[in-house]
């Protein structure tokens, strides 16, 4: 048998449809998993009859390799990934090159690259987008890291990865970290696109009486919108016609309202605290599922707790347009605070971000494509710096025909006493950005007043901080 182009470590289920994906693009490959019997499954069942070589040790599995090696992990993030680093170095040559293609924190990804440069391996931190479906028939990727090892997997990422009119979902993102650090982003958009969805679910269900039915055909006819067309709008749609065969009821009621997190979402809201990026609809949408988790006390609280309980007696059409304007301008702001996001970390840590290609290579294959990223990716590259992406002439001109409604779909939700902390953090932001002065003069006048921090006046050059003793005028 031939060397393998290619090497797979890590054979869940992320880890099988990649390494399928690549053997489908013509490229042999080898594959290697801590536990044995999972690599046997495997070559019995999914890789049966494929290019595929099993190893059964690291030694084994590197041998079979054809130089340089190109090394796929795909195990768990943190501890286990360095354990399979350190496992594989002394096995490796120079110029070899490993990816880890998990959702690793990126400043895990700097440390890694920075080490495994220095012994003259590549490393490449790459972020994998689509879920079980997207790896195994076109996911969109985003590495970084070594650049020289990413030129040499090119040929194979720009095979496997989703494919769109402008070209394949891939591109170099840049150094260190800068791979995971969009992904890791990515994920927060994820974050804000999913609950601001369940909010406009809620007020339809809760506030309109919509069933389970009528709010498929919504969703569905919303996602042949410019504006709503997206995966995620329409596995909801095809979510409220899947009937539960043991009960003959939707399925979707009978799933306890808990959601989890593995992380990414809360990895972002650091990173925007420590960069001083404002990102609120994500906040909500993390925020919302660690209150989700707390089903049992608000079972109880339910029963001692009053609130609204009436509908909304308006016409139900006219409003279900009007949560279609809410829920496009809110995601336009989650959208807006990633790119936001993004443009201060590539400065920050000196990633040289486009943002163009990254809202290009988000367009097909990953969890937020939508329609509207074509849209995201002609305003970076007609101005390359926009501060902001509520500023670029069409999504502002939309966003601020829409805005009435968008108020409107906040004001009924809150008489009806219907949560929507995505949405109402979406509106703040907005109305915050849009603003030419905030109540933060007072923040600092009481900052100043307790701790001495110290001010700036509006009628004295930028750059010049005061001190006053507040307590002399009394």
């Amino acid at each position: 048998m031939t060397q393998r182009t290619f090497g797979v470590i890590g054979l869940a289920v992320m880890g099988e449809n990649l390494a399928l994906n690549v053997e489908s693009r013509g490229f042999p490959i080898a594959v290697y998993n801590r536990t044995s019997a999972k690599t046997e499954t495997f070559m019995a069942e999914r890789a049966k009859n494929k290019d595929v070589k099993a190893a059964y040790s690291l030694e084994e599995f590197v041998q079979t390799l054809e130089r340089p090696r190109k090394i796929l992990v795909m195990v768990k993030a943190g501890k286990p990934v360095d354990a399979v680093i350190e496992q594989l170095k002394p096995l490796l040559d120079k110029g070899d090159m490993i990816i880890d293609g998990g959702n690793s924190l990126y400043e895990d990804t700097e440390r890694r690259t920075r080490d495994l440069e220095a012994t003259g391996l590549g490393f490449v931190g790459m972020g994998v987008s689509g879920g079980e479906e997207g790896a195994l028939n076109g996911p969109s990727l985003m590495p970084g890291g070594t650049e020289a090892a990413y030129k040499e997997l090119e040929p194979i990422l720009t095979k496997i990865a989703a494919q769109v009119p402008d070209g394949p979902c891939v591109t170099y993102v840049g150094p260190g970290g800068a791979g995971h650090y969009v992904k890791m982003v990515h994920n927060g958009i994820e974050y804000g696109d999913m609950q601001l969805i369940a909010e406009a679910y809620d007020v339809m269900k809760n506030g309109l009486g919509l069933d389970h039915q009528q709010l498929h055909e919504v969703f569905a006819e919303w996602n042949t919108t410019d504006e709503l067309n997206s995966f995620l709008i329409e596995i909801t749609a095809d979510i409220f016609k899947y009937i539960d065969p043991e009960t003959n009821l939707p399925l979707v009621d009978l799933i306890l309202d808990a959601a989890g997190q593995k992380g990414t979402g809360r990895w972002t809201i650091v990173s925007s605290l420590e960069l001083g990026v404002p990102i609120p609809t994500m906040y909500a949408a993390v925020n919302a599922r660690v209150m989700s988790a707390y089903k049992d006390e608000r079972v109880a609280a339910s029963k001692q707790l009053t609130g609204p309980t009436g509908k909304y007696d308006g016409d139900k059409q006219a409003f279900i347009n009007k949560v279609r304007d809410a829920l496009y301008c809110s995601k336009m702001c989650s959208y807006a605070q990633g790119m936001a996001l993004l443009s201060r970390a590539s400065a920050e840590f000196n990633f040289n971000l486009n943002l163009s290609e990254c809202a290009r290579i988000w367009k097909g294959g990953c969890i937020i494509r939508a329609g509207f990223l074509g849209k995201i990716q002609s305003a970076f590259i007609d101005n390359p710096n926009l501060p902001n992406l509520l500023l670029a002439p069409e999504f502002k001109q939309s966003i601020l025909d829409r805005q009435e409604a968008w108020r409107e779909v906040l004001a009924v939700s809150n008489n009806l006493g219907i949560p929507v902390p995505a949405f109402s953090a979406s509106l703040d932001y907005f109305d915050s950005y849009r603003r030419a002065r905030l109540p933060q003069n007072l923040t600092q006048a009481q900052r100043d007043y307790f701790g001495a921090h110290t001010y700036e006046r509006t009628d004295k050059p930028r750059g010049e901080f005061m001190h006053t003793e507040w307590t002399q005028m009394e």
